[in-house]
């Protein structure tokens, strides 16, 4: 079974950064897609920047230029550094790991963004 775990949410003033983590948990080695999603409170679960094995990288446009998305392999773990959090940004962010075809998800951690 796997399991993600994050960390790294908080409380934090407009123009501010954090970093959030998500590692699995157990020794997996090939996870071909890893990414980070967020839901705001009363909307959908939106995509906010994934990452290829090979480190390829895509983002929302709402994100790009202020947040970047990184991996670390050899302890299977994911990485949002966001940069220049505005007011909207404020969200629970969840981390996705796609392993043999199965979706995992981290339990969430929460992102406020106000002065």
């Amino acid at each position: 079974q796997v399991q993600l775990v994050e960390s790294g949410g908080g409380l934090v003033q407009p123009g501010e950064s954090l970093r959030l983590s998500c590692a699995a948990s157990g020794s997996i080695f090939n996870i071909p897609g890893m990414g980070w999603y967020r839901q705001a409170p009363g909307k959908q679960r939106e995509l906010v920047a994934l990452i290829t094995s090979v480190g390829h990288t895509d983002y929302s446009d709402s994100v790009k230029g202020r947040f970047t998305i990184s991996r670390d392999n050899t302890n299977a773990a994911v990485y949002l550094q966001m940069n220049s959090l505005k007011t909207e940004d404020t969200a629970t962010y969840y981390c996705y790991f796609l392993i043999g075809g199965r979706g995992y998800w981290g339990q969430g951690t929460q992102v406020t963004v106000s002065s």
